[in-house]
């Protein structure tokens, strides 16, 4: 999908990166899984995978616990020690199963000796966003965390990443966007002038996220280290001219 489009661009033309931090870094949408499949295992009753869909369906968010609660009531599963039980299992079993994908230390150590400015934007709590990158022992790895209680803006809100850009120092036309969503990562990063790159290896979003996306991606990564393919050393140009 959209490979004809995917060119190289030369490291000095790009002073920063600013990446997705969930389904982009590590597989969130697993750990959601593996999270949800503890509680059915813990309450001895129901289906992982049907209450996964639950924190899908918008209503009150994709970290909310409430979406547990909801599931127990309709199911008739619910008392409030249960439910507090369940809160306290899913939150370490989510944590402990964020994994990074293949490639993902090396190319940020490759990126950052690249003197590339490197940030992260996510729809994520501070709390909930360093915790993540403190597990897979990324959290120094970056130059600036970007959370929506710091913007105050969630994605696709163009807010949230003017707010990056202007912190970072940065103009859209030096900046690369990698992120796994058509709709909240790719469209509005691309209105705004930055390069992007869709995580297409990530990218486990519903149908919804794809539909009436008039703006297609720069590059499409089949996987993480594709980056290096994309952000060209100067000096390794240099060396092949001699």
């Amino acid at each position: 999908m959209f490979a004809d489009r995917q060119y190289p661009v030369h490291k000095n033309n790009i002073r920063g990166i600013i990446f997705d931090m969930d389904n982009t870094l590590f597989d969130f949408v697993e750990a959601k899984i593996s999270a949800c499949t503890a509680i059915i295992e813990h309450i001895g009753n129901g289906d992982g995978h049907e209450l996964f869909n639950y924190f899908r369906r918008g209503i009150h968010g994709f970290e909310s616990t409430e979406n547990i609660s909801d599931y127990m009531k309709d199911n008739g599963l619910f008392s409030e020690n249960r439910f507090l039980e369940c809160c306290g299992i899913y939150e370490k079993e989510k944590l402990r199963s964020v994994r990074l994908y293949p490639g993902v230390r090396n190319t940020i150590t490759k990126l950052r000796s690249m003197d590339i400015m490197l940030g992260i934007l996510t729809d994520a709590e501070m709390k909930n966003a360093r915790a993540r990158l403190e597990k897979v022992r990324l959290y120094d790895h970056f130059d600036s965390l970007f959370t929506f209680d710091i913007t105050g803006s969630k994605k696709p809100s163009h807010g949230a990443f003017t707010y990056a850009l202007d912190s970072m120092k940065l103009e859209a036309s030096e900046t690369l966007f990698v992120g796994d969503s058509l709709r909240r990562d790719i469209a509005p990063s691309r209105r705004l002038g930055m390069l992007t790159a869709h995580a297409i290896y990530g990218d486990r979003n519903t149908d919804m996220d794809r539909e009436n996306i008039e703006e297609k991606p720069d590059h499409v990564l089949n996987n993480f280290s594709d980056i290096l393919e994309l952000i060209k050393d100067g000096d390794e140009d240099e060396e092949h001219e001699l």
